[in-house]
């Protein structure tokens, strides 16, 4: 029998025991910088924009000469010129008087609000009727309205999205500190397993951890290692556990973590360092096993794939973003199970679930834990916890989406 904990306490247990990685920062070009985790604070040192600027196609204004216009009473303006894009306002403007601008144009000074093109009048070369008042402050965006200098921008610890790649941009930063990333290793077990390429043979399976791993560990931020599948041979594994701990800073394994007389990850792991844990509440994923071996994390998770994925999403990516200085992020919604789900195991269930188009409605899709297609269908999963005996249809639940 396993002696069992519950996932809070395991994910405890791996943030009590693991730290971020103290290595030397890493520069990188803003081009490689997406899914990083920054290593210093970003703070402004100038203002985003640098100018104020149209958000229309338009006429630059002194927004008290519409007050009171209409189409049938238009304010008429004499057109002092026009700003291009890409220069600046060489004029200053004064009641009375317009100026053409674009979007993202620079506004003349004294200019306060911008009238849309639809609003106006061509009278002649040098007269615009505008049609409709205007308050001040209208369709501008005001120098610094984004970012002024000394505002912190982002955090340390920052995964990098594409929308943190904009304002990095925005701010001129070509290169960016980050923390380089932690290399894991993915190694297969099971004298059943194939390469993906092979037609399997009758009692053989194509190993679908190893590259799902790998997937998962990537868009994770980090740097994957694929050490092969190794057969059911206690030497052999000893082997490859050996070499995959010199080189990556967290190893895992898929297969071998049931337990019984076949259960080599335990011996190995327990031999050649230390157990945390063995056997964790909740379905899928019970038996699986996290070491520390040369103080690095070690993970033996179960063959069966969507049991392995489970556990790797609740687990090993944060653990990833912990040795990256950050945290994940997870978005959730709340759902009205679309049916009953019964539990009573004693376990915390994880049920993927595929979600209506309002995400209003959520669909648990059932199926065994090698069956990898549950996974490929759905959205996101739902938590039955341990204690309790289900969720009844039209329940409310909360359904977190995958990554």
């Amino acid at each position: 029998m396993l002696t069992v904990i519950t996932p809070q306490e395991a994910r405890k247990i791996i943030f009590d025991r693991f730290m971020p990685l103290y290595t030397p920062t890493e520069s990188v070009a803003l081009a490689d910088a997406l899914g990083r985790s920054l290593y210093d604070d970003i703070v402004s040192d100038e203002y985003v924009p640098g100018f104020n600027r149209s958000t229309v196609d338009g006429y630059a204004v002194v927004a008290s000469d519409t007050f009171g216009c209409s189409e049938s009473i238009p304010a008429v303006l004499e057109l002092r010129g026009e700003v291009l894009m890409g220069e600046s306002a060489r004029y200053t403007l004064t009641p009375g008087n317009c100026v053409a601008v674009s979007t993202g144009g620079d506004l003349p000074e004294g200019a306060d609000a911008v009238v849309m093109l639809e609003r106006c009048e061509v009278y002649g070369e040098r007269l615009i009727g505008v049609t409709s008042p205007i308050a001040p402050g209208n369709n501008i965006i005001y120098k610094g309205d984004d970012v002024s200098p000394g505002e912190m921008v982002l955090l340390k610890g920052t995964c990098v999205s594409p929308r943190d790649i904009g304002i990095l941009a925005a701010l001129g930063r070509s290169r960016i500190n980050v923390r380089p990333k932690p290399t894991v290793a993915v190694i297969s077990s099971g004298d059943e397993l194939v390469d993906t390429q092979q037609t399997p043979e009758r009692g053989q399976i194509r190993d679908v951890n190893a590259p799902m791993l790998e997937a998962l560990i990537i868009n994770s931020g980090a740097t994957s290692i694929n050490y092969g599948i190794i057969r059911d041979d206690e030497n052999a594994l000893r082997r490859i556990v050996k070499k995959a701990v010199g080189e990556c800073d967290a190893v895992l394994l898929s297969g071998g973590s049931s337990a019984g007389t076949r259960d080599l990850t335990a011996r190995v792991v327990g031999s050649e360092g230390e157990i945390l844990f063995h056997g964790i509440a909740m379905k899928p994923g019970k038996p699986t096993i996290l070491g520390a071996i040369d103080g690095k994390p070690f993970f033996g998770l179960p063959g069966h794939p969507v049991a392995a994925y489970f556990v790797a999403e609740l687990f090993i990516r944060p653990l990833i973003a912990r040795m990256m200085g950050s945290e994940t992020k997870q978005r959730t919604v709340t759902s009205r199970i679309s049916e009953t789900l019964s539990s009573n195991h004693g376990r915390a269930e994880f049920v993927a679930v595929v979600l209506s188009d309002d995400g209003a409605s959520a669909t648990p899709i059932r199926g065994k834990s090698g069956l990898i297609t549950k996974l490929a269908h759905s959205d996101g999963y739902i938590c039955v916890p341990r204690d309790s005996e289900g969720v009844a249809k039209g329940a409310l639940v909360t359904v977190t989406y995958w990554d």
